[in-house]
């Protein structure tokens, strides 16, 4: 059993054959997977999606790329944060690869979704991209060891990865693990302790190898599984077991 921890299933792609989806992914024998809020526009959309389909779960949040009419209050990511299978804060962080300064908006949006995740004591889940200095800096200003999460998507070194899971939280690897150009990622992997690994998608985008280049969908984490195993010379049996105990331990759900 797998668990796609990090994907969009009310994105445009899987939303308009969600049926498709949700099928393929439990004949993958992919049990759950994390639904993330990335907007203002699909937040509700996204809780209720989780809330009509077993085995879905959800996250309330605004990406750090969006530029939204308007920002969240803590007190209003509380709010949505508290609703039924909602069980994590994000996405959420920084990205300094796609924007340029000023970004203190960006910044002060990251520390209210910190601070929502240490009032309702439920785990974040980050994104950074080029920033990865500042993201430990505001984890640690914030008190975010309190609640722990994932960063998701990892791309990062190996020392940030440690810096990481001083501060609680999990190393979520992508199918960008599969990619031929990848291997300094791969290298990464090999040395992450078995109870700190997570698996995920990002579906619909970053589809693995042998899909790239197609929609990406939750079944296809069993590809991100495989790769691991092969790297950390693991049977994909341990993988699957570890990274499914760790989500379920990190987000306090049922298996």
């Amino acid at each position: 059993m797998l668990i796609d921890s990090h994907c969009h299933l009310c994105f445009p792609d899987l939303q308009s054959d969600a049926a498709g989806v949700l099928a393929r992914m439990r004949a993958a024998d992919v049990a759950m997977a994390l639904n993330i809020s990335t907007s203002l526009e699909d937040l509700e959309a996204v809780v209720a999606f989780a809330q009509a389909h077993e085995g879905i779960y959800a996250t309330v949040g605004i990406h750090p790329d969006n530029e939204e009419p308007r920002e969240l209050s803590v007190e209003e990511l509380v709010a949505y944060a508290r609703a039924p299978k909602v069980i994590g804060i994000g996405e959420t962080g920084l990205d300094y690869y796609r924007l340029k300064e000023p970004l203190e908006w960006q910044r002060e949006r990251f520390r209210r979704h910190i601070r929502a995740a240490r009032i309702v004591g439920k785990p974040l889940i980050i994104h950074t991209r080029a920033a990865a200095e500042d993201t430990l800096r505001i984890l640690r200003e914030e008190n975010a060891q309190d609640v722990g999460g994932v960063m998701h998507c990892f791309t990062e070194s190996a020392e940030v990865a440690q810096a990481c899971m001083d501060l609680g939280f999990y190393i979520s690897f992508s199918g960008i693990l599969t990619f031929k150009s990848a291997q300094a990622l791969r290298d990464v992997a090999r040395v992450i302790p078995d109870e700190r690994l997570l698996v995920e998608t990002d579906a619909p985008y970053l589809a693995p190898v042998p899909h790239r280049g197609k929609s990406n969908e939750p079944a296809w984490v069993a590809h991100v599984a495989a790769s691991l195993a092969a790297v950390r010379g693991q049977a994909i049996e341990h993988i699957h077991a570890v990274t499914t105990s760790n989500f379920t331990k990190l987000f306090n759900v049922l298996n």
